[in-house]
C-alpha cells in the first residue's frame, strides 16, 4: 500500500524542475517583500502621512508571518502541502492588491498583516515540499537554490523599491507581485501533485487559539519593547504576562489533544530540540549582522547606503554557496560534523567582526560577513535537512515549520537584545547616533553579543546527536513504493 501522502511527483523527475521553479518564485516573492519596502518608506509617508506609524509596516508583517507558521505546518501534515502553499500564495496576492490600493497608513498596516499571513505559509511549505520531493543527498543543493533566491532578493529588493518610488509609484512595489503570484500558483497547480490519506481529523481549535495569542503577545513585546513603548512600561509587562499565561495553557491543552497543533513530545527527541536551538541562533546572528552593519558603516564613516548594502549582501552570497556544497559534506562526514564546522566558522567570523569594529571599512566588513554567511550555510541547511529526514511525511511539515519559526523567534529576540545593547551605548554618549564614535562603540557591543550568540549556537551543535544519513528516512522514491 502506498505511503499516505508522499508527493506523486517524486516518481517523475522531469516534473521536479517546474516545481522547483515555482517554489523559488514563491520564495522570491517573500524574500523581496522583506526588503523592497524599506527604501520606499519616505514616499509612502509623503503620500499617506503618519510617520510615527510606519515601523508597524514591518512589525505587523513579521508578527503575522511568525505566529501563523506553526498553524500552517500542522495543516500541511493534515490536509497536504499543496492546498496550504496555494492558500499562502493566494493570501499574499490578496494582501499585495489591497496594499497597492491602501488609502491610509492604518489600512496599509492592516493589509501588510494579510501579506504576512500569506508569507507564513509560503516560506515553510517551500522547504517542506523540497523535503518531500528530493532525496536526502539532493536536498542541500536544492536548499542552496532556495537560499540563492534570498541572496539575490537582498540586493534586488532595495533597488526595485527605490526605482518604483522615484520613477513610478510606491504602489507598484505591491502590484508587481500580482503576475508573479499568478504564475507561481499556476505552476504549482499544474505540476505539483500529492496523495493524501483522507480521514476525519479533530481540529485542535483551543490549541491553535492559545498558541496564536501566546506567540503574538510575546513577539509583539519583543518587537515593540524599547521602541513603541519602554521596556519597563505596563504594555511590555502585560504583553509578556499574557503571552506566558497563554503558552502555559497551550502546553496543558496539547497534552490532552487528540491531534495537537504542536506535538510537544517532539522536543524530547534530541535531534529536534538541538536543531531548533540552532535555528534560534541562526536567526539571531543573521539579524545582528543585517540590522547593524549598514547603520555601523553609514553612521561611522558616512558611506552611502548602496555600499553598506553590498557589505551585507556578502553574507547572503556566502550562504547559498556553502549550502549548495553542504550535501557532499554531510554525506561523507555526517550532519553533526558539517554543522559543527559551519558553527565554528561563524564563531571565528564573529570574532573577526569584533576585531575590525574599531576600524570601520566596508570591504573588510564585507569579507568577514562573507565568511560568516558561508558558515551559516553549513549550519542552516544541514541542520534543517537532518531534522526533516528524521521524521516521516506526517511530521515533516511540523518539524520544518518548527525550524522556520525558531529562526523567526531568534530574529525577534535578537532585535530586542541587540537593540537594548546599542541604545545603552548611544543614550549614554553625547550626540548619540549622530556621534560616529558612539556608533562604533555601540556596534562593537552588538558584535560582542553576536559572538556570544554564535558560541551558544556552537554549544547546541555539540549536543546534536551523531546520526548517519543512511540511518534516516528512505528516499522519496522508496517511500512512495513502500
Amino acid at each position: 500500500m502506498a505511503s499516505p501522502a508522499t508527493a506523486s511527483a517524486v516518481g517523475f523527475r522531469s516534473e521536479r524542475g517546474p516545481i522547483l521553479i515555482a517554489l523559488m518564485l514563491s520564495t522570491g516573492l517573500i524574500a523581496i517583500d522583506a526588503t523592497i519596502l524599506a527604501t520606499a518608506v519616505p514616499s509612502v509617508v509623503k503620500d499617506l502621512g503618519s510617520f510615527e506609524q510606519f515601523p508597524w509596516l514591518f512589525s505587523v508583517y513579521l508578527l503575522a508571518q511568525s505566529v501563523s507558521v506553526p498553524i500552517y505546518s500542522k495543516l500541511a501534515d493534515t490536509i497536504g502541502r499543496k492546498p496550504v502553499i496555494l492558500i499562502g500564495v493566494g493570501l499574499f496576492l490578496l494582501g499585495s492588491i489591497l496594499c497597492g490600493f491602501a488609502w491610509s497608513m492604518p489600512a496599509l498596516i492592516a493589509f501588510r498583516a494579510v501579506q504576512g499571513l500569506g508569507a507564513g505559509a509560503v516560506a515553510p511549505m517551500a522547504m517542506t515540499i523540497v523535503g518531500d520531493v528530493y532525496t536526502v543527498a539532493e536536498r542541500a543543493k536544492v536548499q542552496g537554490y532556495i537560499a540563492s533566491v534570498w541572496a539575490i532578493s537582498s540586493v534586488v529588493g532595495p533597488a526595485l523599491g527605490g526605482v518604483f518610488s522615484q520613477f513610478a509609484s510606491w504602489r507598484w512595489i505591491f502590484f508587481v507581485n500580482v503576475p508573479l503570484c499568478l504564475i507561481a500558483g499556476a505552476m504549482l497547480l499544474r505540476n505539483y501533485h500529492e496523495r493524501v490519506e483522507r480521514r476525519r481529523h479533530r481540529i485542535d481549535v483551543a490549541g491553535a487559539v492559545l498558541l496564536t495569542v501566546g506567540l503574538t503577545s510575546v513577539i509583539l513585546a519583543l518587537l515593540e519593547g524599547g521602541h513603541a513603548w519602554p521596556w519597563a512600561s505596563w504594555q511590555t509587562v502585560a504583553a509578556f504576562g499574557l503571552g506566558a499565561a497563554a503558552l502555559v495553557a497551550f502546553a496543558l491543552v496539547e497534552r490532552r489533544a487528540a491531534e495537537p497543533v504542536l506535538d510537544l513530545s517532539l522536543f524530547g527527541r534530541r535531534l529536534i530540540s538541538t536543531t531548533t536551538l540552532i535555528g534560534v541562533g541562526v536567526g539571531a546572528v543573521m539579524i545582528g549582522i543585517t540590522s547593524y552593519v549598514p547603520t555601523y558603516l553609514e553612521g561611522s564613516i558616512r558611506v552611502v547606503p548602496l555600499v553598506a548594502g553590498v557589505a551585507v549582501a556578502a553574507l547572503t552570497l556566502g550562504w547559498p554557496l556553502a549550502a549548495s556544497q553542504a550535501g557532499r559534506m554531510y554525506l561523507r562526514f555526517g550532519f553533526r560534523a558539517t554543522v559543527l564546522i559551519g558553527a565554528t566558522i561563524v564563531v571565528v567570523g564573529s570574532l573577526g567582526l569584533i576585531a575590525i569594529a574599531p576600524y570601520p571599512n566596508p570591504w573588510s566588513v564585507a569579507g568577514v560577513a562573507f565568511v560568516m554567511g558561508f558558515g551559516l550555510g553549513w549550519v542552516a541547511a544541514p541542520s534543517l535537512i537532518a531534522a526533516q529526514s528524521s521524521v516521516g511525511w506526517h511530521e515533516r511539515g511540523v518539524v520544518t515549520g518548527l525550524n522556520a519559526f525558531s529562526r523567526s523567534a531568534g530574529s525577534a529576540v535578537g532585535v530586542a537584545v541587540f537593540g537594548a545593547i546599542a541604545n545603552a551605548f548611544l543614550l549614554d554618549t553625547p550626540g548619540g547616533a549622530q556621534n560616529p564614535a558612539a556608533v562604533v562603540n555601540a556596534t562593537e557591543a552588538v558584535f560582542i553579543g553576536v559572538a556570544a550568540t554564535a558560541v551558544l549556537m556552537l554549544l547546541a551543535t555539540l549536543a546534536m546527536p551523531k546520526v548517519r544519513v543512511e540511518h534516516l528516512e528512505p528516499t522519496p522514491a522508496v517511500e512512495a513504493a513502500a
